[in-house]
């Protein structure tokens, strides 16, 4: 009995030891599984304990882009790569609210590193610009319009030119054409222009008021100076100014003549070509005896050698058309053409034709224009002999049955072909009928033609 007192004690003493023990340790346990948690004094009690919510970390993007400035070392650190968002987002810790996919914009995509010229190396190929080479097309063409727009205005204001060079030379006060008549210019009054501009290389001037003629129209016809396709065309080919005189003859004023005088290798196609001159005439090989004739070079196409004889005088022989004349006056000259049975408006015509020197040699073709008024005047005035009219009225008789004839076969001709037309064109419509159609149309056309081949009977009244 005397030692329980002692071993009370101890055993105490051992459980108050435990228990000291095992309180530190579970206090460090529940610190170790709450870690992350504040202090609950330092916690801040809401009105709404659901209104706060936890944000959502925003990723961190990051972009590189080398700037003028940047290091002269050419190789540079690759970008950090961007982290995404999916990868901070904890589905268990924010149950709950919605997942809203990032929308990828060209900022999020790896960035082209943009590199420097200058940070090259001097070994790398440097990017070829594109060569003039490939650029033809366009300057050709663009050559070619402005070629063409300088041209037009040149070559038109050449035109221009020429054409008022020979007007100031032989239609102005105290000229040829001033002189032989009495209203010139394309008016009626005087201060009419004396050229009218048909078109860009073709100018025409009129002269009236002169016996034995109606009037006189010259046409201007240039070159296509204008056009730079043509030019070039012209330059090949040779082409040439002209001019053409056409002198038209009162009714009473010219006889039977039909004569053409123009170079050899022309007179050959002004006699195909030429209706009357194919009818009427044919190429003259004769020449007077004891008399002086036009150049060799020159072909005459007349209906008769009387004709030829009276109209190449010994005047026009030293002007223009002799042998010595013609080499010196006579570049300039192409054709001459007079006809009473001219076809066209009007029958009885006179046609001078011309090629024009340059602007500043007009004066070179002085002779030949002085053909004009003096063959007005000659054949105004000039009468066949009897012989020689009788044989040009047998022949222009003769002319006349073909030209009736002709008119006849080709009214012939076009009444036929109305015909067949029209015969034509009533097949067409009965291959479209149908058979009944077919034989009421022939009922009829039997009726008809059975009315026409009874006898008509004349009923008569008695009175």
């Amino acid at each position: 009995m005397a030692r329980s007192p002692p071993f009370a004690g101890g055993l105490l003493l051992l459980l108050l030891l435990s228990a000291a023990t095992f309180v530190p340790l579970r206090l460090l346990a529940a610190q170790r599984h709450f870690e992350g948690f504040e202090d609950a004094s330092d916690v801040v009690d809401d009105d709404d304990p659901f209104d706060s919510q936890p944000s959502i970390p925003s990723p961190s993007l990051s972009l590189s882009v080398s700037s003028p400035e940047a290091p002269s070392d050419p190789i540079t650190p690759p970008p950090p790569s961007p982290i995404d968002a999916s990868e901070l987002w904890d589905e268990d810790e924010f149950e709950g609210i919605p997942i809203t996919n990032p929308i990828s914009s060209p900022a999020d995509l790896d960035p082209v590193p943009v590199q420097d010229p200058s940070l090259l190396p001097a070994d790398s190929p440097k990017p070829s610009s594109r060569p003039l080479r490939s650029y033809t097309i366009e300057i050709v063409c663009i050559s070619f319009l402005i070629a063409f727009t300088l041209n037009y205005f040149i070559g038109r204001r050449e035109n221009e030119l020429i054409a008022l060079a020979w007007a100031s030379k032989f239609a102005t006060k105290d000229s040829i054409f001033d002189k032989n008549f009495s209203l010139l210019g394309a008016g009626e009054h005087k201060d009419a222009p004396l050229l009218l501009k048909e078109a860009r290389d073709v100018f025409k001037f009129w002269a009236s008021g002169r016996r034995c003629c109606k009037g006189l129209i010259a046409t201007l016809e240039l070159k296509s100076r204008h056009d730079l396709i043509s030019r070039m065309w012209e330059m090949v080919f040779m082409k040439k100014d002209t001019i053409t005189f056409e002198v038209m003859m009162n009714d009473d004023a010219m006889d039977h003549v039909v004569l053409a005088v123009a170079r050899r290798k022309a007179s050959k196609a002004m006699q195909k070509e030429t209706r009357d001159l194919q009818r009427f005439t044919s190429v003259l090989a004769w020449a007077p005896a004891g008399r002086k004739w036009v150049s060799e070079e020159l072909a005459i196409v007349a209906e008769s050698k009387e004709v030829t004889g009276d109209l190449i005088t010994d005047v026009v022989l030293d002007q223009v058309f002799g042998e010595k004349a013609f080499e010196k006056f006579g570049k300039g000259f192409i054709s001459l053409h007079f006809s009473d049975q001219y076809p066209g408006s009007h029958s009885k015509m006179l046609i001078f034709k011309f090629a024009l020197p340059d602007a500043k040699n007009m004066a070179d073709m002085t002779r030949l224009v002085a053909l004009v008024p003096y063959y007005i005047d000659l054949i105004g005035h000039y009468k066949l002999s009897s012989q020689a009219r009788s044989k040009t009225d047998a022949a222009r008789s003769k002319a006349a049955q073909e030209a009736y004839k002709e008119l006849q076969n080709a009214r012939r001709e076009a009444l036929q072909k109305r015909k067949e037309e029209k015969r034509r064109f009533i097949d067409e419509a009965e291959a479209k009928f149908t058979v009944e159609a077919i034989s009421k149309r022939e009922e009829k056309e039997r009726v008809r033609q059975s009315k026409k081949s009874k006898p008509r009977i004349k009923m008569m009244r008695s009175h």
